[in-house]
């Protein structure tokens, strides 16, 4: 009889427990249950419903595609524009005094044996200032391609329109200098320069490149580069940086999505609506908005870039805030 009454109370208390939906946990202490919309540490990730998607103000961007080659490093001087007027006014006024004095030559050719042909001394000294006016308009011209390379990127003399802006400061001259075997042989097609200390990625694409004069300071090659529509300081030193190596296809993830956590980066992929996967990030190749990888994310994939951390927080069960 006993033991029938013990069974009935162990019945009617199990009951009484499930009613109210708690369990025990070791301390004797009632627990609530899991909300059972959300997954936590699931294998397909954190599963949220779209009301939890909203509040958390989760945002996604789609990765876009994007070339990326490897970089070498050198560094670069904006150039005075001042001293770039100075030598195309010696040439400009090289080249009229050369124009007047062999124009004063012709006509005292076109006397003789006139009644107002000159006498022969002064032909001689026409003849002679002619061609030390000459002489002066040749070495004005090899100043002028040791201030800007043998080979610039204009055939028109003093006359060019991007002489004469680079003479009034309008475009920005950089001279490069590439430490000894950062570069193979040729010039590059185009360079990237920014401040010194801006962010990865970050700064001004020139692509009118040319050889110039070796800098006798470091041992390298040399180029002078075009720059256009940059806050860069007359004077100023820049980093430089030219491609090497093959062009590789794959995606940007923007910096606002990397989170990290056991010392490695990571971020998060809506695979489907509500359904967000953390994908380990190799952030070994950063670009001016974020990170440039080949695996784990395909063009189009839509990656988290608001709230990765709680996506993080909520998948890991920490409350603390991600690393």
């Amino acid at each position: 009889m006993m033991r029938r009454r013990l069974s009935g109370v162990l019945a009617v208390g199990c009951l009484l427990l499930g009613s109210c939906g708690k369990t025990m946990n070791s301390a004797g202490e009632a627990s609530v249950p899991p909300d059972p919309a959300v997954k936590e540490g699931t294998a397909e990730g954190v599963i949220l419903t779209p009301a939890q998607v909203e509040k958390m103000g989760i945002a996604t961007q789609p990765a876009q595609t994007l070339d990326y080659s490897e970089e070498a490093s050198g560094f670069g001087t904006v150039v005075n524009h001042e001293s770039i007027a100075q030598a195309v006014a010696e040439l400009a006024t090289a080249r009229a005094t050369e124009r007047l004095s062999r124009s004063a030559l012709l006509r005292a050719h076109k006397l003789d044996g006139t009644p107002g042909a000159l006498s022969a001394d002064v032909e001689e000294t026409a003849a002679q200032k002619a061609e030390v006016d000459a002489a002066a308009l040749t070495l004005t011209n090899r100043r002028l391609s040791g201030t800007l390379g043998m080979n610039p990127p204009w055939k028109s003399g003093d006359h060019s329109a991007i002489l004469q802006h680079l003479a009034a400061g309008k475009i920005k001259l950089v001279r490069v200098t590439f430490p000894l075997g950062t570069l193979s042989r040729g010039t590059p097609a185009r360079l990237r320069a920014a401040h010194i200390g801006a962010k990865p990625g970050a700064g001004w694409r020139m692509n009118v490149v040319w050889d110039a004069p070796a800098d006798a300071s470091v041992p390298g090659r040399s180029f002078f580069a075009l720059l256009r529509g940059s806050d860069a300081g007359e004077g100023e030193r820049l980093q430089v940086w030219a491609p090497i190596g093959e062009t590789l296809s794959g995606v940007m993830i923007p910096a606002a999505a990397a989170v990290m956590s056991e010392g490695k980066f990571w971020c998060y992929v809506e695979k489907q609506p509500g359904t967000f996967a953390r994908v380990e990030l190799d952030t070994g190749k950063p670009t001016s908005e974020g990170y440039f990888v080949t695996a784990g994310v395909a063009a189009g994939d839509k990656v988290v870039t608001a709230a990765a951390g709680q996506l993080l927080a909520k998948e890991t069960g920490s409350a603390a805030e991600p690393d």
